[in-house]
């Protein structure tokens, strides 16, 4: 390292100091150094200090370190948790100009999640650590349980992982039998034992909190990034610092050839609609839109031709370009975006009709134009029913809008109509 802790303490005064000057709102910031081990573990638990133990959070970890072993990836400079006092790690690897930029992006960060509306309704940022390790503790306790132990809760886990993005998806948003809640269905209606709706309640109440960061995504690194480049501006770094910072912000900002890197398109997004409104108009929209919004109301035509959007499809086995941002393009452009970004990139599925005496239930697919992996929701609808006990069915359909119905029976056998 080419810095100690004390340069550190020194540049987060100052930072933190010039966050306030811009007028950025943020939780208490706290900072913890790891390696990259440390990294590589953090990043496959989601960035908890505490999380329940599933081969899920192994699997992840055996991949990342995999691929950043082979050079085939990097890690996150930084990681950051919704959580009052706001929780970041640093990788001690950084260079200081690297930390520098990365805790300038950190308060980006946390002043997101404290004023944005999706996490004002829908998170409680004291509360964050306590609830997921108690989370943690619970299954834990339940795994320890000579009566239950590890095969039973793995089982109900991974069922409850398949379907966990089936609840409500408006951040905060409470209804009591809402059809779009499977899992709140289950733990209502299943004749589950009391444990195992206990974890179908943790995994629900744990993907709540992730709704409005999966929901802000492009919004979120886009605010970060904005202000991590004004913030190093304004600072008197020298002609070394000052260029390693201009290389390294254009890493994190590239565009990235068949993919969409949301450091980029936030970015230009947040500048875009500072030279057109003004920076008051900045702070309005961090804390009222989400990223299918902020698409919408802000993504232009001139943008959409700078930042080479372009729509495709496939046909006859080739993928082909379907749309460009010229006149009569770019909006077909914006929409696809905002459709599909968020948690509108997961397939919902609605509750239909439930037949109590003879245990059966309904669902079906809100198609959209995007067909069902029947692979995955072959196995997807066996999870089910091991929750449910009885006979379920779920329609979809085919681009050629033909219908489609996977019934999955009492003894899990799979019958596709």
């Amino acid at each position: 390292m080419d810095y100690n802790i004390q340069d550190l303490i020194k540049w987060n005064e100052i930072i933190e100091n010039k966050a306030i000057e811009f007028g950025l709102d943020f939780y208490p910031q706290e900072f913890e150094i790891i390696d990259y081990n440390e990294m590589l573990g953090y990043e496959a638990y989601i960035g908890m200090p505490s999380k329940y133990p599933h081969w899920s959070y192994g699997k992840a970890y055996d991949k990342n370190k995999t691929l950043y072993s082979l050079n085939l990836t990097g890690l996150p400079y930084e990681m950051v948790i919704n959580s009052n006092p706001c929780l970041a790690y640093l990788m001690r690897e950084n260079t200081l100009l690297m930390q520098i930029l990365t805790m300038a992006h950190v308060y980006g960060h946390n002043d997101f999640f404290k004023n944005n509306r999706l996490f004002v309704e829908a998170t409680k940022a004291k509360e964050v650590i306590s609830m997921f390790k108690l989370d943690a503790d619970i299954i834990k306790s339940y795994i320890d349980n000579p009566d239950i132990g590890y095969e039973k809760v793995e089982r109900v886990l991974d069922a409850a992982h398949s379907i966990r993005y089936q609840i409500p998806r408006v951040a905060g948003f409470k209804e009591e039998n809402s059809s779009e809640d499977l899992i709140g269905f289950l733990i209502k209606h299943s004749e589950l034992e009391e444990w195992e709706k206990n974890i179908l309640r943790i995994v629900k109440r744990e993907t709540e909190y992730f709704i409005p960061q999966i929901e802000t995504k492009v919004m979120n690194e886009g605010w970060a990034s904005y202000w991590h480049y004004n913030i190093l501006k304004e600072l008197d770094l020298d002609t070394e610092l000052y260029l390693e910072f201009i290389r390294r912000h254009n890493d994190v900002v590239a565009p990235t050839t068949g993919s969409l890197n949301p450091y980029y398109i936030g970015f230009k997004i947040f500048e875009d609609i500072e030279k057109r409104y003004g920076r008051a108009k900045i702070f309005e929209v961090r804390k009222l839109e989400r990223d299918s919004s902020f698409y919408r109301r802000y993504l232009t035509q001139e943008l959409c031709q700078e930042l080479n959007l372009y729509k495709y499809g496939k046909k006859n086995f080739e993928y082909i370009v379907e749309e460009v941002a010229d006149e009569s393009g770019w909006q077909s452009i914006r929409d696809e975006l905002s459709n599909t970004c968020g948690v509108a990139s997961i397939p919902l599925i609605k509750i239909v009709e439930y037949n109590k005496v003879n245990k059966e239930l309904k669902l079906e697919h809100v198609f959209d134009g995007r067909e069902l992996e029947l692979s995955y929701a072959k196995e997807t609808m066996r999870y089910i029913q091991g929750l449910f006990k009885g006979k379920i069915s779920l329609v979809t359909r085919t681009k050629e809008n033909r219908e489609v119905e996977i019934i999955c029976d009492e003894n899990n056998n799979i019958v596709i109509n």
